[in-house]
């Protein structure tokens, strides 16, 4: 799951006899894994089949067989393996993405699915730049009057990155508080006023302007405006030299630990012909507490001038204070992978078209400067969604009949830095966008247990929510939307660069209300998850976890999909949302080719 941008990790030189030896070594013990987890799932299929939802008579047979197929043993014996520390975190251009590629393109063979790259492999190579920033970096601060100086350290006070593929980027330039910095000529709202910010070093709050009229950026829902990503984004517009982001757990979605530690190490961006240029030259995120004490260096009350950009009528304010900061980079090119599978429709007609299920395989990591456990196994997010990739492979190999379109199976890459092996897919797909019915996303699933309910992130975009809804009333569940909408989950995960495309998309969430828990247990454990384990080291397999719950919502997507691939056309975009115009557009086109 993606927040804050990037922290993958180098592959360590290997070199002379002690390292071969070492490299055969580390062969041995993962192909003994390999043999480990087959073992473990075929332990699995002996088992007595779990009771599964009865849904009532309408529910077709064939989908009914499909769902007897999930099985919770075999899911958690592949999160096992994925979040093993043999694995070392999935990072992208390490060995462990190696491991990983070579467990899912495993998997996919064994079930029956086809190469789903048109060269004849599994395997559709995504080329990256790997950026190392120094971190003894160190951002001053100096007062334009008084000359005083106040030094910020990496890590603790402050991050920065730069995407420019340069050795080195230096600032030295006046801050500027420019509110949340949003555009928004939809809702009336420009926090710039026509004020020439070139060459400035931007200063905001993270999300959208909280404003009481909730007709204006969704009320409680994050737009796309509040996202980081954005924010970084107009600020390269506005020929800004750098981007100071002010952290506030709330309106981010999670602490400050998530900013810091994902964000350290080497840091990867997909290729661009500018070589990043048309960037910001910084990238950044200052803690609360550290922007008060600029505040304050200012001469302003922080908390007095979040409630002034509040306003519409909110201009710009210079802070009489000077930022200075110099990056220095190391710098590699890799090729990274996303990995596909592909299902041959059974219809002649159809079967040129997609159904697209996907889940993003890496995750953060090693980090060498952590004490204690260096490992971020990342068993959650997102070795729940692979292994639910994976069910869902097995299942539609074996349903009678097959869909009528063809399903593709996309494990992708670097989802942590950025979104980046979607986005590339998006950019160059292998088969074409204008016959992609849908794509289902899975990210960070359901290990807590049944629930009565399913929650749907970004409800009212598409068709889609109403098949998820007949099939949620199927198993006796009801659906909710998104329960923290402030944290705009919609724009956070790989499903979002389909939606870019204008392919609808569907990102199911876990549901709050769990079996047998108390009112309030499910949101309770959702923040004891962002707090304690997101984006940690920590983020392993628990004792108490229950793997029934996300067989319910496999089983539910795997009706969702089939019922797609087999309806006669294609979900469609709900009138007024941002992504619809360009499927139009993109459907006419390929209508007028035909």
């Amino acid at each position: 799951m993606s927040t804050d941008g990037a922290d993958g990790h180098s592959v360590r030189g290997e070199k002379g006899a002690i390292e071969n030896v070492m490299i055969r070594k580390r062969k041995a013990l993962f192909l003994q894994m390999c043999g480990a987890v087959l073992a473990l799932i075929l332990i699995a299929c002996s088992e007595a089949p779990r009771q599964t939802s009865k849904g009532p008579a309408a529910t077709p047979a064939a989908e009914k067989a499909a769902w007897d197929r999930i099985n919770q043993g075999r899911l958690l014996a592949r999160i096992k393996v994925l979040s093993s520390d043999e694995f070392e975190g999935r990072a992208p251009a390490s060995e462990g993405e190696t491991r990983t590629v070579s467990f899912i393109e495993k998997e996919f063979k064994d079930s029956g699915l086809k190469p789903g790259n048109p060269d004849g492999t599994y395997i559709q190579k995504v080329p990256l730049i790997g950026i190392t920033a120094d971190p003894n970096m160190q951002l001053t601060l100096t007062d334009a009057i008084t000359k005083k100086r106040r030094t910020l350290n990496y890590g603790s006070d402050f991050m920065a990155w730069t995407k420019r593929e340069v050795p080195m980027v230096s600032m030295n330039s006046d801050l500027i508080f420019v509110g949340y910095g949003v555009v928004a000529p939809e809702f009336q709202w420009d926090d710039y006023k026509g004020v020439d910010v070139s060459g400035k070093v931007l200063v905001m709050f993270v999300n959208d302007p909280p404003v009481p009229d909730e007709s204006v950026f969704g009320g409680k829902a994050m737009t796309y405006y509040g996202r980081w990503t954005y924010k970084f984004e107009i600020a390269a517009q506005k020929g800004a030299a750098g981007c100071l982001i002010i952290h506030e757990t709330g309106p981010a979605g999670y602490p400050w630990a998530v900013v810091e530690g994902s964000n350290r190490g080497e840091q990867f961006d997909l290729l661009h012909k500018d070589k990043g240029m048309s960037r910001a030259a910084v990238e950044a995120w200052i803690t609360f507490d550290q922007a008060q004490a600029l505040f304050a260096t200012a001469g302003k009350d922080l908390l007095a001038m979040k409630k002034a950009a509040v306003e519409r009528t909110f201009t710009p304010v210079p802070l009489g204070v000077n930022a200075s900061l110099t990056i220095r980079n190391k710098m590699r090119t890799i090729e990274s992978n996303n990995v596909i599978g592909k299902l041959d429709g059974g219809d002649p007609k159809l079967r040129d078209e997609y159904l697209v299920y996907m889940a993003h395989w890496d995750h953060l990591g090693v980090d060498e400067g952590l004490n204690g456990d260096k490992i971020y196994n990342g068993a959650k997010d997102n070795a729940s969604g692979i292994a639910a990739l994976l069910e869902l492979a097995d299942a539609y190999t074996k349903v009678q009949p097959p869909p009528r379109r063809s399903i593709l199976f996309l494990a992708v890459t670097a989802e942590e830095q950025g979104l980046l092996g979607s986005q590339y897919y998006a950019e160059h797909p292998l088969h074409p966008l204008e016959k992609t019915a849908a794509a289902i996303n899975m990210d960070a699933l359901n290990v807590l247990g049944r629930t009565k309910d399913i929650v749907v992130i970004g409800p009212g975009n598409s068709s889609l929510d109403d098949y998820v809804k007949q099939v949620a009333a199927a198993q006796g569940r009801v659906v909710k939307t998104d329960q923290e909408p402030e944290k705009g989950f919609y724009y956070r995960s790989d499903h979002f660069n389909f939606a870019k495309q204008g392919v609808p998309a569907l990102d199911p969430d876990e549901g709050t209300e769990f079996v047998g828990k108390p009112e309030g247990w499910g949101i309770e454990m959702r923040k004891k998850y962002t707090e304690e384990d997101y984006h940690k080291p920590s983020d392993e397999v628990k004792p108490y976890w229950d793997l029934g719950g996300m067989v319910e919502d496999l089983q539910l997507l795997f009706s969702v999909g089939y019922r797609v691939a087999n309806a006669e056309q294609f979900p469609t975009w709900i009138p007024g949302t941002e992504f619809k115009a360009k499927r139009d557009a993109m459907l006419k086109a390929a209508q007028m080719h035909k």
